[in-house]
């Protein structure tokens, strides 16, 4: 079992940055790739970012590359999400999820923990 907690989450003003965290437990932190997912009202939960278990490899959305970056430590179990430049249409809440293999993928179904996600609000 991995239980994951999201932090960091927080209103910014347009054009702002702010950094999310996931901490994990369980002993699987290291052999796990991460997501990070995002949900907005009414819509559907979207791939936004994904690191391998190592580190050394990454993937995002079309619509972040270039602003946002993942990173992991797996020392402290952790990994986070630096998002600059954000947008107003990015306000969502924002998950952190782990699968049982070590490489990237972007379907949320391919994902087998979830966290309870961190509501960032981006205002206009």
């Amino acid at each position: 079992q991995v239980q994951l907690v999201e932090s960091g989450g927080g209103l910014v003003q347009a054009g702002g940055s702010l950094r999310l965290s996931c901490a994990a437990s369980g002993r699987t932190f290291g052999t796990s790739a991460m997501g990070w997912f995002r949900q907005a009202p009414g819509e559907e939960r979207e791939f936004v970012a994904a690191i391998s278990s190592g580190g050394r490899s990454t993937s995002y959305s079309d619509s972040v590359r270039g602003r946002f970056t993942v990173s992991r430590d797996n020392i402290k179990n952790t990994v986070y999400l630096q998002m600059n430049s954000l947008k107003h249409e990015e306000t969502a809440v924002y998950y952190c999820a782990a699968r049982a293999l070590h490489y990237i993928v972007t379907s949320i179904g391919d994902y087998n923990y979830w966290g309870q996600g961190t509501q960032v609000t981006v205002s206009s």
